[in-house]
């Protein structure tokens, strides 16, 4: 029913609820970008450890040590991003960063396994620079801590299905027999696309020196929360499980035969992943401890089950149908995991501690990326089940830690409220 305005005799149009209120135009330019990043570089990581392993005849665990010295550098150049987008802006060292992906869209012009890897990690590096910055501003687009999984969700589901459709690019590539150096060298365009797109969000700016400093998430509680501790430990050992997608992908070309199928597992894992983000994570709970709870009991523990089904498919020889039930399982945990981390992380450590809780995030998963990856190839020469099996193991710790810290979110949430209260007093 339409009321009156105050002080007009005309009744206002009826508020349209066909659009959420965090959608706006920074949030649409950060999450577009992300759409076309992974478009982009999400092929090349589909298609390198199939072009490094059976194209250039290289050892698996050669393709770990290349994850993990991309994850591990990554760290360093995460924790770089961070600091100087609070010193230069977050808006241009995003910017930066992106435009420095396509680096890694270079890495197959040379049949060259030391050049390929370098060129790989150059761009993944390039990566994780950017990744702190921008989360920063996202949540400065979005002040509502309420919101926060929907837009983490949002961003998530577009980031991830973007590398849905790299997979399908690369898919029809591969069963094309398109060169490899083709197939990376077209990623370079839509990741020019990402940057352009970021350059569109007026989010992340640096303030003028003689301007005072304002928070970054307006309204936001001052004080960090505990909690933040826990969250770093099971990210890093959440990050012993968080192989690359390029293990999977090798199991699945591998069991059947068919490099096709490694392309459709990528591709698998991404849809349900960005499926995930899109529709579960609005419908998560928005109080810290809820926050913790289905970080553990959904994404960590689904990332169990989807290398426990990888593990026991793989070791008893039973096809490919529970190998992808293994990597449907892994693509749900990555679609809540993507999306409550950050989230979490922006209520734990609000304002202008943001940048340091994004970039301190992405370090923290990079340094279990990092040796993870190293014992996931070796292991993998064991046999597959053997390196899942390990990732289950590892995921099952994190879930412990993660779940653990459930009764000091409710401690703080209460203390929170309390200080509250005491403010309207």
């Amino acid at each position: 029913m339409q009321q009156a305005l105050p002080g007009e005799g005309k009744t206002a149009a009826p508020r349209r609820r066909d659009r959420p209120r965090w959608r706006n135009r920074d949030v649409w330019a950060i999450s577009l970008s992300a759409f076309f990043s992974d478009t982009g570089y999400q092929g090349v990581l589909a298609g390198f450890p199939l072009f490094l392993v059976l194209t250039l005849h290289q050892p698996v665990w050669e393709f770990g040590l290349a994850s993990a010295i991309a994850y591990g550098g990554g760290t360093l150049f995460a924790g770089a991003g961070a600091l100087l987008g609070d010193r230069f802006g977050h808006r241009r060292v995003a910017i930066t960063g992106n435009a420095l992906i396509p680096l890694l869209s270079l890495s197959a012009l040379w049949a060259n396994p030391a050049v390929a890897i370098g060129l790989l990690c150059a761009g993944w590096w390039a990566r994780n620079f950017r990744t702190p910055s921008r989360r920063v501003m996202l949540v400065e687009a979005v002040p509502d801590e309420g919101d926060r999984n929907s837009v983490f969700g949002f961003l998530h589901a577009l980031d991830i299905g973007g590398g849905a459709l790299a997979g399908t690019y690369v898919l029809i590539a591969v069963i094309e027999h398109v060169a490899f150096k083709w197939i990376f060298l077209g990623s370079a365009l839509p990741l020019a696309i990402a940057t352009f797109s970021l350059t569109r969000s007026t989010t992340g700016r640096k303030e003028p020196r003689n301007t005072p400093q304002k928070e970054v998430v307006p309204g936001a509680p001052q004080p960090a929360l505990p909690g933040t501790t826990p969250l770093l430990v099971a990210a890093a050992v959440f990050g012993f499980t968080y192989y690359s997608v390029g293990f999977p992908v090798l199991t699945a070309a591998q069991g059947s035969a068919h490099l096709s199928v490694g392309i459709g597992a990528f591709l698998l894992l991404n849809a349900v992943s960005a499926a995930t983000g899109y529709f579960v994570g609005p419908r998560l709970g928005s109080r810290l401890p809820d926050r913790f709870r289905d970080l553990g009991a959904l994404g960590y523990l689904f990332s169990v089950v989807g290398a426990a089904l990888l593990a026991f498919g793989y070791g008893e020889h039973l096809g490919t149908v529970t190998l992808m039930f293994g990597v449907v399982a892994l693509g749900f945990a990555l679609g809540i995991v993507e999306t409550v981390e950050p989230s979490l992380m922006s209520v734990l450590k609000p304002g202008q501690r943001a940048s340091r809780g994004f970039g301190a995030l992405t370090a923290a998963r990079s340094v279990g990326l990092t040796l993870g990856n190293v014992i996931m190839g070796l292991l993998y020469g064991l046999g597959a089940d053997w390196a899942y099996g390990y990732a289950a193991v590892a995921g099952a710790a994190a879930v412990v830690i993660v779940l653990g810290a459930i009764p000091a979110a409710r401690r703080a949430e209460g203390q929170q409220r309390t200080r509250r209260e005491d403010r309207r007093q």
